[in-house]
């Protein structure tokens, strides 16, 4: 098919993953924020989000104070940051009305209400409706996609750039949330163990949909130890590294036996994945979970540029 039109469908997907994924992210923030924190607690609740998004620079330059209200403006209705919600939906929306004919009438609607609701929304009537009601429905609206393409799509070269882009961008996610907590939230000493630190794991759980899982699994008291293992091992759990790079090799291989072509994004991939599956959560600590996370970020990265170059670039 077309360079152009793979990236387009790859970008559908991973643009409405992203903006689940932010409104994931605020959503916990915004639940954290809600609890006594520090000398300066809108600094400590709001700039892992920052982070996290990959916008604490971008939003140094365009200038403010870091607190609830100008964090969540930025990241989630502001049109001219790239990734915030507003322009995810809106990029999402653009990309599928050039691939009409290579989408079915339900995802091509879903996506164009979605976008028709989200550029009404600005910081007075997120505020009327409520933040957590305006993040749930994100979620849901890319569910819908979610469940629209798959429900409706013929399982042919579109449906597999749409998902592949939609298993990128949510193993970067989890990979950048997991470190976050770790890395940039560490608590004090005096704090391990503590309510605060407890709410803060329970709540990237839930930002994960995984709070229900861990409790059944390992029932015990959340340890990092259990909570990273969870999120980068077990192939049971959807939004876990290696489930998402099991979607992922799956979908490269295909690829390649449909085109009967080696691609070096296949073999990259390939390589994280036997990674993941035969690692081990003792290896990963003493390695580092900060320095492993941040090359498993770069390496996704870097996958995201072969794909590119394997299959969107013309030539």
């Amino acid at each position: 098919m077309l360079a152009r039109a793979a990236d387009n469908l790859y970008w559908i997907a991973r643009y409405m993953e992203r903006a689940e994924n932010m409104a994931r992210m605020l959503d916990v923030s915004w639940r954290m924020s809600l609890l006594p924190m520090g000398d300066d607690p809108q600094r400590l609740q709001w700039e892992p989000a920052l982070i996290v998004a990959g916008c604490d620079e971008r939003f140094a330059a365009r200038g403010g104070a870091i607190n609830a209200r100008n964090v969540i403006e930025f990241l989630a209705l502001d049109p001219a940051n790239p990734s915030s919600i507003h322009s995810c939906l809106r990029s999402a929306r653009e990309n599928a009305r050039a691939m009409r004919t290579q989408l079915t009438t339900e995802v091509w609607e879903t996506l164009n209400a979605t976008w028709l609701e989200a550029h009404r929304y600005d910081w007075e009537r997120l505020n009327q409706v409520g933040f957590r009601a305006y993040f749930d429905w994100v979620k849901e609206r890319s569910h819908l996609f979610r469940g629209v393409s798959f429900g409706t799509m013929q399982r042919d070269t579109p449906f597999r750039f749409v998902r592949l882009g939609g298993f990128i961008e949510r193993a970067d996610s989890t990979a950048r949330l997991l470190d976050v907590k770790y890395h940039v939230l560490l608590p004090t000493p005096q704090d391990i163990g503590g309510a605060v630190d407890y709410y803060q794991w329970s709540a990237l759980l839930r930002s994960l949909s995984g709070f229900q899982a861990y409790r059944r699994i390992y029932r015990d008291v959340l340890t990092p130890r259990r909570v990273a293992e969870m999120l980068i091992l077990r192939p049971d759990m959807p939004r876990s590294l290696v489930a998402t790079f099991g979607e992922t090799t799956e979908t490269l291989v295909a690829l390649r036996e449909q085109f009967g072509r080696d691609y070096e994004c296949t073999r990259l991939a390939l390589a994280m994945y036997s990674k993941l599956r035969y690692g081990r959560i003792q290896d990963i600590f003493a390695f580092g979970l900060h320095e492993y996370l941040t090359a498993f970020v770069d390496s996704n990265v870097e996958l995201g540029h072969s794909i590119a170059r394997d299959f969107m670039l013309p030539g």
